[in-house]
């Protein structure tokens, strides 16, 4: 009955409280920083400004590092090829062959 007559704005989140599962600790978080988000809008933007620049910065450089591997792994790939053609090439000319001795 005593928290019937609390004050809406006063509600109590006390975690030890046994009857208030899981789903109703975060909901009862989520209405606390819903409450200090419209209390304190200023705040929260400047927040989502940092964070989100953090974030848009870390896709930047994530994305350009994708793209600095693959023209890697091209480059790789081309040299491997031009090293097998190369070593055919050798082997093939290294094949004995009578040009220019005398023969017995």
């Amino acid at each position: 009955m005593a928290k019937e007559q609390k004050a809406e704005g006063t509600e109590e989140t006390n975690g030890s409280d046994p009857t208030v599962g899981f789903a109703g600790k975060i909901e009862a978080k989520y209405h606390e920083l819903k409450k200090h988000a419209e209390a304190y809008p200023y705040v929260w933007a400047s927040y989502m400004v940092v964070y989100g620049g953090f974030g848009l910065w870390f896709a930047y450089r994530w994305r350009k590092l994708r793209k600095t591997e693959d023209r890697v792994r091209a480059l790789q790939e081309r040299l491997r090829q031009l090293a097998q053609a190369e070593e055919s090439a050798s082997k093939s000319s290294s094949t004995p062959s009578n040009e220019g001795k005398p023969p017995k």
